[in-house]
């Protein structure tokens, strides 16, 4: 393990929009626990899109696939909501 070394960028666009998507998806899943819907489901979807486009910045195509997936699956919460 002493070879190993951070591969994802660090400083640049990618950096923020991941911490961004990465607290808004806790803070969903935080809202989720509590019972507090659908206003979890909100911050949930945007966090999910945030981290599909880290993927699509990253070419990563397991971060995009995760993600897009959940993106659907909490979109069609949301619309059901209504």
């Amino acid at each position: 393990m002493a070879n190993a070394h951070k591969v994802t960028p660090k400083g640049d666009l990618s950096w923020y929009i991941k911490w961004m998507g990465s607290i808004l998806l806790i803070i969903g899943l935080s809202l989720r626990s509590g019972g507090i819907y659908p206003l979890d489901l909100y911050f949930t979807l945007v966090g999910s899109m945030l981290w599909t486009y880290v993927g699509m910045l990253w070419h990563d195509r397991s971060i995009m696939l995760v993600n897009m997936a959940c993106f659907s699956i909490v979109l069609s919460g949301i619309l059901g909501a209504w």
